[in-house]
């Protein structure tokens, strides 16, 4: 049995799960909706105020899907009641990101600043010139944009330059050796 996919999960108070006859789960909270179709093999259930997905089989892909399905359906029921969030660092000599609306302007090096639109159901905060949030209740929405940024400009082993997650550790290197 899967040691992650046997865990039952618990629906918060506010929150709202609704499984269709082809799989496909709908979760409503404060932070969102989010809608997302499951595979078919798993069979996901509600009791007592949790959801539990059980699989058919011991088949390799059963026992695969069994712990993936349980996965992406806590991330939802999380994502819908607190939401997630990823917080970004601009490291460089005049680097630093400004928000006007919903776009995130960037200057980080380039003979122009670089713009990007915050993608539907996202948010990006910019509390500082060297910091940007971005938040958001689908936590692979969340994750692909804070990449977007990320790739704008990722940071370089020398001197550090860059945009990097505020949890990431960049290995320095050693510039070119002296006389």
């Amino acid at each position: 049995m899967s040691r992650i996919g046997k865990l039952p999960i618990e629906i918060p108070q506010g929150v709202e799960v609704k499984i269709a006859d082809d799989n496909t789960v709908s979760v409503k909270g404060p932070k969102g909706q989010l809608v997302k179709k499951m595979n078919e093999d798993m069979k996901i259930a509600i009791e007592d105020g949790k959801v539990i997905v059980t699989r058919p089989t011991d088949q390799k892909m059963h026992r695969a899907l069994h712990g993936l399905t349980r996965s992406l359906l806590n991330n939802m029921v999380e994502g819908v009641s607190k939401g997630f969030e990823r917080v970004l660092e601009i490291n460089g000599v005049g680097y630093r990101a400004a928000k006007s609306g919903k776009k995130l302007t960037l200057t980080v090096g380039y003979s122009h600043p670089i713009e990007m639109d915050d993608p539907e159901g996202i948010t990006t905060e910019v509390p500082a010139p060297n910091k940007v949030i971005v938040k958001g209740a689908d936590k692979e929405k969340v994750g692909t944009h804070a990449a977007n940024i990320r790739a704008v400009r990722e940071p370089e082993p020398y001197l550090g330059k860059g945009i990097k997650y505020s949890d990431e550790v960049i290995r320095r290197k050693e510039g070119k050796a002296g006389k």
